[in-house]
């Protein structure tokens, strides 16, 4: 036998002989707190019993008596340590002031306002409750969704920073040709949240989402590598672990997610053309304004929900848009009303009024409603619009979980 492996032997029977005197002083440790605790003569054999049935304190006992026996405690285990702390408890609510002291007041604080020395025990419980844990607390899918992004999910060692978790890929990101999306758990609010560079928390659970299609088509063979592999670098530098979808897997839902926007992508136009005398670009104005529509860096005028979102919009149908430095010697001999089908929630409703307040144009610079052919649109083309262009295709929207208007169809149709 060599000298290197006597030393070896030799080095383990030290290991073997250490771990051995450890667990015979965490035994002895352990010994003498619960002697301190249920200190007993041995003859004693009450306590043998390892009763559950309470013990009570004698008021008369004789002083000079070693024993200290805890009282009004309920006693499961000599040799765990929480039955000492429970009787010290105990002994300290005894000797503590009443409740009633706060709780009398004319005006008893809330919980939310009440110092924490002012809370009962179950309040002040209920006040400092940390937030639930990630895995119960399951990601929005107005955050991500399994149906339109392919997700990666990555569980760090450590709280990373936000700017130091999207910096560390950021070169080979850049050049995906199909939105990226980064989620992350903010384990102070108890909620998962969008994440920017600038964001300020630090983050241990990720959920990074490549978006499987939107308006140009479905996402290549080429970015979903880029991004596995990009995502795999990024696990290597956290020291984090990270569960990606297959590709053909994710391909597949994108060819198919692709062909469900195609079937569904459409925006609705009516025309309306001046009868001779162009519309003059102080009256387009004043109409617009009292239509409720605002004029945007795009040249167009918007009518908006209350929630910001675009209902419909009216442009030029003449090649330059509107501008208000030049809204006052302008004319033109066109208008378009424009309804985007998968982004307008409750289609039908936003098209009624849509139409109706074309028609109020119509009247009011004299002209009329027409298709993209230039035919005459009466009651019952337009009619027949509503139903077919923008009913049907917001109903099959719904029943695919993509609802028009919501915040993953505004994702795919942007």
């Amino acid at each position: 036998m060599s000298e290197l492996q006597m030393g070896v032997l030799a080095l383990g029977g030290v290991g073997v002989l250490l771990v051995f005197a450890y667990n015979k002083w965490q035994e002895y440790q352990h010994r003498k707190v619960a002697e301190r605790v249920f200190q007993q003569p041995d003859e004693d054999v009450l306590l043998e019993r390892r009763a559950a049935e309470p013990v009570w304190q004698d008021e008369e006992a004789v002083p000079g008596d070693s024993r200290r026996e805890p009282g009004l405690n309920r006693v499961e285990d000599e040799d765990d340590e929480w039955a000492r702390h429970e009787a010290e408890q105990a002994a300290a609510a005894q000797a503590a002031e009443p409740v009633e002291s706060w709780e009398s007041a004319a005006e008893p604080l809330s919980g939310s306002e009440a110092p924490a020395d002012l809370l009962p025990p179950w309040e002040e419980e209920s006040a400092a409750a940390p937030a639930p844990p990630a895995q119960d607390v399951p990601m929005p899918t107005t955050l991500l969704s399994p149906a339109v992004d392919a997700i990666a999910i990555l569980e760090l060692v450590e709280h990373v920073p936000a700017s130091q978790v999207m910096a560390s890929q950021r070169e080979a990101l850049r050049r995906l040709r199909k939105p990226l999306h980064w989620v992350g758990f903010n384990e102070a609010q108890g909620e998962w949240e969008f994440i920017q560079p600038d964001s300020p928390g630090a983050y241990r659970r990720l959920r990074v989402g490549l978006q499987l299609a939107d308006r140009q088509g479905p996402v290549s063979s080429g970015d979903f590598s880029l991004f596995s592999g990009a995502m795999q670098q990024l696990a290597d530098e956290l020291m984090a672990v990270v569960d990606m979808p297959s590709s053909q897997q994710a391909l597949d839902q994108a060819q198919q997610l692709d062909r469900f926007c195609a079937e569904v992508d459409m925006q609705i136009g009516v025309n309306l053309v001046s009868r001779g005398t162009p519309f003059a670009g102080t009256k387009i104005r004043a109409l617009a304004e009292a239509a409720g529509m605002t004029l945007g860096m795009d040249g167009c005028y918007t009518r908006r929900d209350d929630d910001g979102r675009v209902l419909f919009s009216l442009q030029n149908f003449e090649a330059s848009g509107f501008a208000a430095d030049t809204l006052k010697s302008m004319s033109t001999h066109g208008l378009v009303f424009l309804l985007d089908v998968p982004r307008t929630p409750r289609g039908q409703h936003v098209y009624t009024q849509m139409v109706d307040i074309t028609k109020r144009f119509a009247e009011a610079l004299n002209g009329a409603l027409v298709d993209d052919n230039r035919q005459p649109l009466a009651e019952p083309q337009l009619a027949h619009i509503r139903q077919e262009y923008v009913q049907k295709p917001q109903v099959f929207m719904e029943s695919q979980g993509l609802p028009a208007g919501g915040s993953l169809a505004l994702r795919l149709f942007s």
